[in-house]
Order: C-alpha cells, then sequence, then structure tokens
C-alpha cells in the first residue's frame, strides 16, 4: 500500500517515513502543497496524509485540488484541533482527523479503518431511496433529484467514512444502532468513546442527504443511544 505524506516539517517527514515504512508501507512524501498535488498525480497513492498549514498551497487547497480528479482517501494530521477546522476540512473533502501530537498506534488503526472501509459491500440490497435521494451501493453513488427545469439528478460525494456510516444504518434500516456499535463498526473497538466524532460525522451526512438538516427525517438521533436510519414508511413514528 502506498501512503503519500505531506508535510513541511521534515522530523514529522523523517519520523513517518521510518515507522511506516517499517510497516510495510511504500511512503511518497511531499513538503509542501504544490509538491503534494504533483506526488499525488504521478505516484497515484493509495492513500494520502497531510498537513493543513503547509507553504504554497495549505491542507484546504490540496484537498480540493485532489478531489477534483480522484477519490483517494485524505487523512488530515493536523495541530489544529478546533472543530471548526475539522468541519473545514471534512467539507472540503477529507475522510478523517487526527490532531499533533498522537500517538503512533492511533494513527497506524485510522490508517488501518481508512483501509478496511474501502472494501466492497455486500450487494444483498444495492440500491435505497428515501426522499429525493438514491443510494446505490454497489455502483458507490449518491444522486439527489434536482428541483431544476431540465430534470438531472444532482451526484453527492460521500467520503469513505461517511459510506461506512450510511452503510452501517441504512443496511439495518429501522433499527437502533447504539453509538458505542456505530463507532466499532466505522471506527474500530478502539474509538467507542469518540462520541464527538462520530456527531461531527452525523451532522455532515445530514448536511447532505436530508431535506432541511437541522430536523433531520431520516438519520434519526435517539437521545443518549444512538442512531437510527427511518425509512419512508417509518417517517412519521
Amino acid at each position: 500500500m502506498k501512503i503519500l505524506i505531506a508535510d513541511d516539517d521534515p522530523q514529522i517527514l523523517r519520523a513517518l517515513r521510518v515507522t511506516l515504512g517499517a510497516r510495510g508501507y511504500d511512503i511518497v512524501t511531499a513538503a509542501d502543497g504544490r509538491e503534494a498535488l504533483d506526488q499525488a498525480m504521478t505516484q497515484h497513492p493509495d492513500l494520502v496524509m497531510l498537513d493543513l498549514g503547509m507553504p504554497h498551497l495549505d491542507g484546504l487547497d490540496v484537498i480540493a485540488g485532489l478531489r477534483g480528479w480522484t477519490q483517494v482517501p485524505i487523512l488530515v494530521v493536523s495541530g489544529r484541533s478546533g472543530a471548526a477546522d475539522k468541519v473545514d476540512a471534512l467539507d472540503a473533502g477529507a475522510d478523517d482527523y487526527v490532531t499533533k501530537p498522537f500517538a503512533m498506534e492511533e494513527l497506524l488503526a485510522r490508517i488501518r479503518a481508512l483501509t478496511r472501509r474501502l472494501a466492497p459491500v455486500d450487494e444483498e440490497a444495492p440500491v435505497t431511496r428515501f426522499g429525493d435521494v438514491t443510494i446505490d451501493f454497489a455502483a458507490k453513488t449518491v444522486t439527489k433529484a434536482a428541483a431544476t427545469p431540465t430534470g438531472v439528478p444532482e451526484t453527492v460525494r460521500l467520503t469513505p467514512t461517511e459510506w461506512r456510516i450510511v452503510e452501517v444504518l441504512v443496511q439495518s434500516a429501522g433499527r437502533l444502532i447504539t453509538r458505542e456499535t456505530l463507532l466499532t463498526q466505522v471506527w474500530g473497538p478502539t474509538h467507542t468513546r469518540d462520541t464527538g466524532y462520530l456527531r461531527l460525522y452525523l451532522a455532515q451526512l445530514r448536511k447532505k442527504l436530508e431535506p432541511v438538516p437541522s430536523q433531520p427525517r431520516y438519520f434519526v438521533t435517539e437521545l443518549g443511544m444512538g442512531y437510527r436510519f427511518v425509512p419512508d414508511a417509518d417517517a412519521g413514528r
């Protein structure tokens, strides 16, 4: 598996190259945002790890540039720990976010989780429709019926993390999925207390899929317990 690491701190680049290389990963590095985009285009990595504060192009610009032509998983590793920074990165197209300083075991777990979520899903029920949204799990596409004269559906992009959350909830339609279960299935057993992170991702999903994100109809919170996907037939309950 090839990982592109973009960071303007040479010590971090050196440490990650040695540590991840020792675990069998093929490492490519970049010291600034412009070089990160160049390396991504020539090296075709399986995963991109990048800092937000880089010269020439900052991390958000790099994410936007990558998302113009590739769906490669993007893991932000940044010293910016504010919720607004995380939201901006996720909105731009990042798939996960780790703050510095980080524990190496956590970083490795995040890499493994992103890799697992790229695997094909069970296609027993490949297409789900609710409201104006159609999700094709086999084709990995989400579309929304467009309120335009042309009637051309709008394509909605989900990150790998958002896909996994949708898969877990939609394929258990109508059933309560506890926060601990959802965190375990999406991030792994070491992240059962990351409820704030889960709330952030659910808010992002609602912005993309709910008619009124502030009043969720389909991806419903069960206070103190977890979340539930409510199909249209049950939406009024």
